[in-house]
């Protein structure tokens, strides 16, 4: 069975920094999305980064562009997150999240393209 294990989570001063790491077993890695996405109390989810791991191009949201990158170790079937300037907006449960396939090698921001999930890292940012 797949099985995405998301870990790194944790608090941080707004301004700080965090690393999220992701690894699957049992999944096809290659040539999929990858992703990362947040849910804050009371607020849906939302797409924070994706990644195609055939040639590892990558797509962010607004919020986090110029602050946050997304990179994989194929051999390993791991993504990570480098989270950098954070903020208290960044304050949430990230979930690692993975496709059964990629439409051409795009990838796409949209939690319903995504049928793998992590169980979530929390991140707290205070300021």
């Amino acid at each position: 069975s797949v099985q995405l294990a998301d870990s790194g989570g944790g608090s941080a001063q707004a301004g700080g920094s965090l690393k999220l790491s992701c690894v699957s077993s049992g999944y096809l890695y290659v040539s999929n999305c990858m992703g990362w996405f947040r849910q804050s109390p009371g607020k849906e989810r939302e797409g924070v980064a994706v990644i195609y791991t055939g040639s590892g191009r990558t797509k962010y949201a607004d919020s986090v562009k110029g602050r946050f990158t997304l990179s994989q170790e194929v051999g390993a079937n791991k993504i990570y997150l480098d989270m950098n300037s954070l903020e208290p907006e960044d304050t949430g449960m990230y979930y690692c999240a993975g496709s059964r396939g990629a439409d051409g090698g795009n990838c796409y921001i949209d939690a319903d393209d995504y049928a793998f999930w992590g169980h979530g890292t929390q991140v707290t940012v205070s300021s």
